[in-house]
């Protein structure tokens, strides 16, 4: 039997090993970058059904940003937004025929999680400096240092954990009820794998903004007051 953990190449580049889960994820890859292009070539103020479908996309990742990183969006709208949109469009991948998606690898996982790592390091730098960075594992005590640099390695191994162990049982299932049962009684639990995969892209974009906003320092900063206002308001 083969283990679900195990990745056949499909073809060498030389030394390196090329697998179907690297294939799609290059498909995935171009297929968003020409959407992207295709959608924002021609931009207008009276926006088409289309346009407006990704302007709302845009405004909830924005609105995702401010309320769980309390600081202005744009800094942050790219990197968080297509790391929702490649693992949203990674997961829902499995309802091609034949194709099995990039998340149900360890290597893809293990590749997002790093990039949320250094992510983490890159927006913390560019917020506070290195020394800025650095004093955020002295909070809320410098004996809490080597347990805070342990808590970014441990939550970056638990993000990828996470995201294959949700995503590659689905698939299993799946596979395995679609031998026995045949082709239409798997129906129910694909909709529940697209809502879960669906689930995970969100939870994993979250908690890169969580990480992140812990980098630079506004993971506990309090929303501003709204005023009050009456009649009896001076």
């Amino acid at each position: 039997m083969i283990s679900p953990l195990a990745s056949t190449p499909l073809f060498h580049l030389g030394p390196v090993p090329i697998t179907q889960g690297v294939v799609t994820t290059w498909g995935i890859m171009l297929v968003l970058i020409a959407g992207s292009a295709f959608v924002t070539r021609h931009l207008t103020l009276a926006p088409s059904k289309l346009q407006s479908v990704f302007e709302l996309l845009v405004e909830t990742v924005d609105n995702q940003v401010r309320e769980t990183m309390a600081v202005p969006p744009a800094p942050y709208r790219a990197f968080n937004g297509t790391l929702f949109v490649f693992i949203f469009v990674a997961n829902w991948s499995s309802l091609i025929p034949g194709v099995e998606p990039p998340t149900a690898h360890l290597e893809t996982d293990a590749a997002l999680a790093l990039l949320v790592f250094l992510a983490v390091i890159w927006f913390g730098v560019r917020a506070g400096g290195v020394g800025g960075y650095l004093k955020t594992f002295a909070t809320p005590s410098p004996i809490m240092i080597p347990l805070n640099i342990l808590e970014s390695i441990t939550r970056t191994f638990s993000l990828f954990i996470r995201l294959f162990g949700n995503v590659m049982s689905g698939v299993f299932m799946i596979a395995i009820v679609l031998s026995l049962a045949g082709l239409f009684v798997p129906v129910p639990l694909m909709a529940l794998d697209m809502l879960i995969g669906a689930i995970q892209a969100y939870i994993f974009a979250v908690l890169a903004m969580v990480f992140i906003s812990g980098a630079v320092g506004t993971r506990l900063a309090p929303a501003p007051p709204t005023p009050v206002t009456g009649k009896g308001t001076p």
